[in-house]
């Protein structure tokens, strides 16, 4: 299984990187700065490298400097420095590739899985595909939580990601009635900007995908003044 290594200081985006590629199977480790980086990178046990510019310690021109000719992987820098030269520069010091921030979480994976693909096929090695250990199944629905899929009667249904998170929340906790309040503090996070009524909304687009009768809901039930439960 393919092992990424995110150099981040600011918590936030580290742990968004993070949730994202383990959401698709890969292992992560997170370091906060460049000394940290370094140290970690020469172990030789990481597939592919996130690098932010501006760390404490050192810079990420640094400490992609210090290790390219060392270790073989991608390194794909993550800053919001997007000024051409800054961009040559750590292109010019051997990163693979550039992303601004703010960035596409989504976008940020593809790239991830773009670069491993190709440095494979350069390196002659195969990419291990992250396996997909966990299949929850609700009716005839099937939900992917690694690849983010999920299939009614063997037909694919997009969901966008909130969608998508609170089916896969109320599928590891079935029979379990949840109340707006709390799956929005679930989904959402309390500081989102809005209320629970976006649950609302949310579960009815999810039950218009995966209910035979969205008229009249058999997966997830409404249990007036207590709030949602989906049934297994």
């Amino acid at each position: 299984m393919p092992k990424i290594l995110i150099v981040e200081d600011d918590v936030e985006i580290a742990m968004l990187e993070r949730d994202y590629l383990e959401i698709e199977g890969f292992e992560t480790q997170t370091v906060s700065d460049g000394e940290a980086a370094v140290a970690a990178a020469l172990t030789g046990g990481f597939d592919l490298m996130l690098l932010d510019l501006m760390l404490p310690g050192c810079n990420g021109y640094d400490v992609c400097r210090r290790i390219r000719d060392r270790v073989d992987i991608p390194i794909l820098m993550v800053t919001a420095r997007t000024d051409s030269v800054d961009k040559i520069r750590g292109l010019g010091l051997g990163a693979d590739d550039y992303i601004a921030k703010p960035f596409d979480p989504a976008e940020l994976v593809a790239r991830v899985k773009a670069h491993l693909s190709r440095y494979a096929r350069l390196t002659g090695t195969a990419v291990k595909k992250p396996p997909e250990t966990q299949v929850l199944t609700v009716g005839d629905v099937q939900i992917f939580p690694q690849s983010w899929k999920v299939f009614k009667a063997g037909r694919e249904i997009k969901m966008p990601n909130r969608e998508f998170l609170l089916l896969k929340f109320l599928a590891e906790n079935p029979n379990i009635v949840f109340s707006k309040e709390r799956l929005f503090e679930t989904i959402w996070g309390f500081d989102y900007v809005g209320d629970s009524a976006t649950v609302t909304v949310h579960i009815g687009r999810i039950r218009e995908k995966i209910e035979d009768d969205p008229a009249r809901p058999k997966l997830i039930e409404t249990v007036w003044g207590a709030g949602y439960r989906l049934n297994a």
